[in-house]
């Protein structure tokens, strides 16, 4: 089962299991009844959108992955994902830029979440063309 098609409750159970919490804790945090927890979870209960943005708050679960629980639940993505050459990012490009620099002489890559090539310095490309020469055209 991909992480698109796994129903609501099962991400709600998941990220409640990664921050080792029972149900009667988040439903004290919460705010919110144990049965009623646990209906969602079930899947005996869709929960509305403000309850699943409540329960991502208190499980404290990345923007990211809020959207993807937002869409199991049927409802729209809330969090923009942007890329690093965002204008909004640019200081802080400047100071990813600025740190792969400061690496140089050796090699330095910035990969995101999916581990892929978001930046790299000046010293990876001679390593890449002796391991690989098609990837870079020499200078």
């Amino acid at each position: 089962m991909t992480r698109a098609t796994k129903p609501v409750g099962e991400h709600i159970r998941d990220w409640r299991q990664r921050r080792r919490m029972s149900q009667l804790d988040l439903a004290l945090e919460a705010d919110i009844s144990t049965r009623h927890l646990s209906f969602m979870e079930t899947g005996r209960a869709m929960p509305s959108r403000e309850m699943v943005l409540h329960l991502a708050d208190h499980l404290e679960i990345p923007l990211r992955e809020r959207n993807v629980i937002l869409v199991a639940a049927g409802f729209a993505p809330v969090f923009a994902e942007r890329g690093l050459d965002d204008p909004e990012f640019a200081a802080a490009r400047k100071a990813v830029d600025l740190i792969l620099k400061g690496h140089e002489p050796y090699p330095a890559l910035v990969v995101d979440l999916r581990w892929n090539l978001v930046a790299a310095n000046a010293a990876v490309a001679p390593y890449w063309r002796a391991w690989i020469p098609s990837c870079c055209p020499d200078r």
